[in-house]
């Protein structure tokens, strides 16, 4: 009998490590789960996040005044019809696809200064007032320029 305990005890071991490994979602580094909604809901790394809500028909920026730089502009639907999120201005022109109901996407964009018209591309949303401006200005490269000059001239 001490020598089928000794067999035992390894395997029964090995099995409930494995279980842990299983019940874990194999360490893959997403939560364990298909949480694909979550990145939808937060800015890409590196970029500054501006929140957008469209409802049937207007267009609401968390912020409509920056500064030149990376952003990821969250676009949800909070309306009963599709819609999708456009911003075009300073030689850019970028889109979201069309959304649905409850739907959210993110769009990535970088921004240089100037004026920005954000709008709902979808039928005639925008000549019914779903748009709003973005008002984009101040870089910190003018800010850096002006401090290595002055560290070289003074």
């Amino acid at each position: 009998m001490t020598f089928v305990r000794r067999n035992v005890g390894p395997g029964l071991a090995a099995g409930a490590v494995a279980g842990i490994l299983v019940a874990c979602g194999g360490g893959n580094g997403d939560g364990g789960g298909s949480s694909s909604p979550a990145p939808e809901q937060s800015g890409e790394p590196g970029t500054t996040q501006v929140d957008v809500k469209m409802t049937d028909f207007k267009m609401e920026l968390s912020e409509t005044t920056l500064k030149a730089g990376d952003y990821t502009f969250v676009a949800k639907n909070d309306g009963d019809h599709d819609h999708a999120l456009e911003i075009e201005g300073s030689g850019t022109e970028q889109k979201t696809r069309t959304l649905e109901p409850g739907e959210s996407a993110n769009l990535t964009i970088t921004l240089k200064d100037g004026t920005y018209e954000v709008y709902c591309p979808v039928d005639d949303h925008k000549g019914m007032g779903m748009k709003t401006e973005l008002t984009v200005g101040g870089t910190a490269s003018t800010d850096s320029d002006t401090n290595t000059s002055d560290s070289n001239g003074y």
